[in-house]
């Protein structure tokens, strides 16, 4: 029955999604769920994979067997804990991550759909992602996802050379990429992202750039660049400790991500955040949610989530971590209804500079009506109107503040992470001019 009812959800939803995205690329003004708010996206975490690839270092287990009818009892248990404790009214995307969700049944993900439709409102235009693998992506499941309620993919191809492939610890191949790409833009016209990696060890610029392009010769409207960052624990990074394996070029990713957006941008994609490029509006407006501080509730094993626990009394946002392992967290969900391992409150300041460091992520920035949704002490005037250092950026060409907001150019959202330092700084000093000590003296 849950089933059916995401079924008939999906296909009543496809004009409106394109409707919904289009308003979203034209106008994406402040945040869509503020602090306190009753709206919320969520996100929903499989932390089961078929192998672990060289580079990631994420909450993922290689299971021998899953009990995916207890796993799925315990994620609708805990959606629907945590959809009361945050007295969530509305659900506006759920974005099904991992791990590899696309591993999991399609009954799981309706039973979720459902469970959050039955809970609380779930519009039908909401954007429903789920992450893929080409090779646990065959067309006959991703239609059985497609009719679970699934209206968006997120594939990770990662690379279209098969020798790249090989050294990420990927299981499919280029051709298996390609095939499994064409299928999803079949069965989801408009809404597939797909995922292309730069910064190899002994990855070259021309033949990178040559992988870009043919992807974009195949590719739907949406695509994100990312560049390999070397974690502690993965075998990939020692592989390049032990000097078996080259260690990446910074120079040469740089030149690959700067020549990357060019192209990207050449192809009709606009880059809508650092990593992220769409066209024809075809946005993440779940990842979106994200970007502009909004309310999310992170549901599965290792989830994060940031919302105000409202049906616990409290009026505080809170930063939450779910159990990492698979097997603890279904115990304390069991007994407890949910698997929170970790609360933090969030102070004034915190969430300040939370929304500083994320909206400047985004080609909006962040927009005067955006902050003050916060409540803030002090206005993007207050604090980075007569700051010298903005000033020099500003002289630069690599920030704009003005009557819209604060906001990065184009060639200031490439150098970012350089950028925030002195703009943290430049908040945390007008805080501490603004606001009163607790301490006398102090």
């Amino acid at each position: 029955m849950a089933f059916l009812g995401a079924r008939a959800r999906c296909s009543a939803a496809a004009a409106a999604k394109v409707a919904q995205r289009r308003r979203l690329a034209e106008d994406a003004r402040g945040p869509p769920s503020p602090p306190g708010s009753q709206r919320a996206a969520l996100y929903v975490h499989w932390p089961y994979c078929e192998k672990r690839c060289s580079y990631c270092n994420f909450n993922k287990y290689i299971p021998r067997g899953v009990d995916e009818a207890a796993v799925r009892r315990c994620l609708v248990t805990e959606a629907q804990t945590l959809l009361r404790l945050s007295g969530v009214r509305r659900v506006e995307s759920v974005f099904f991550g991992g791990g590899t969700p696309s591993l999991a049944s399609p009954h799981t993900v309706a039973a979720v759909l459902e469970a959050v439709a039955q809970a609380t409102h779930l519009p039908a235009d909401s954007e429903v992602t789920l992450e893929a693998n080409p090779t646990s992506a065959p067309g006959s499941r991703l239609a059985a996802f497609r009719a679970a309620g699934v209206n968006r993919l997120s594939i990770g191809l990662q690379s279209l050379d098969d020798t790249e492939l090989q050294l990420l610890g990927r299981t499919h191949s280029a051709s298996d990429a390609l095939q499994t790409l064409a299928e999803a833009r079949r069965l989801f016209p408009g809404c597939v992202s797909v995922d292309l990696m730069l910064g190899l060890p002994a990855q070259q610029v021309g033949p990178w750039l040559g992988q870009l392009r043919e992807l974009l010769r195949r590719c739907d409207d949406h695509v994100s660049l990312y560049q390999l960052s070397l974690e502690r624990g993965t075998a990939l990074f020692t592989q390049v400790q032990q000097g078996t394996l080259p260690a990446p070029d910074p120079e040469l990713a740089a030149e690959m991500y700067q020549e990357g957006r060019a192209v990207l941008r050449e192809a009709g994609f606009r880059q809508y955040e650092v990593s992220n490029f769409a066209r024809n509006g075809a946005l993440s407006t779940h990842n979106w949610t994200y970007w502009q501080c909004g309310q999310y509730l992170g549901v599965g094993p290792g989830a994060h989530g940031r919302f105000v626990p409202q049906g616990a009394g409290s009026h505080t946002r809170e930063a939450r971590i779910q159990t990492l392992e698979p097997d603890n967290w279904m115990k304390e969900v069991m007994l407890f209804g949910h698997g929170t391992r970790k609360r933090v409150p969030l102070g004034e300041l915190e969430l300040l500079e939370e929304v500083l460091a994320m909206g400047l992520r985004t080609d909006v920035g962040i927009t005067h009506q955006h902050w003050q949704q916060f409540e803030p002490p002090v206005t993007l005037w207050d604090v980075f109107g007569a700051s010298r250092e903005v000033k020099m950026l500003l002289e630069q060409g690599l920030l704009l503040l003005d009557h819209r907001g604060l906001r990065c150019s184009w060639e200031g959202l490439a150098v970012l992470d350089s950028l925030l330092l002195d703009l943290l700084s430049q908040l945390q000093d007008t805080w501490r001019q603004r606001t009163p000590s607790p301490v006398p003296g102090g």
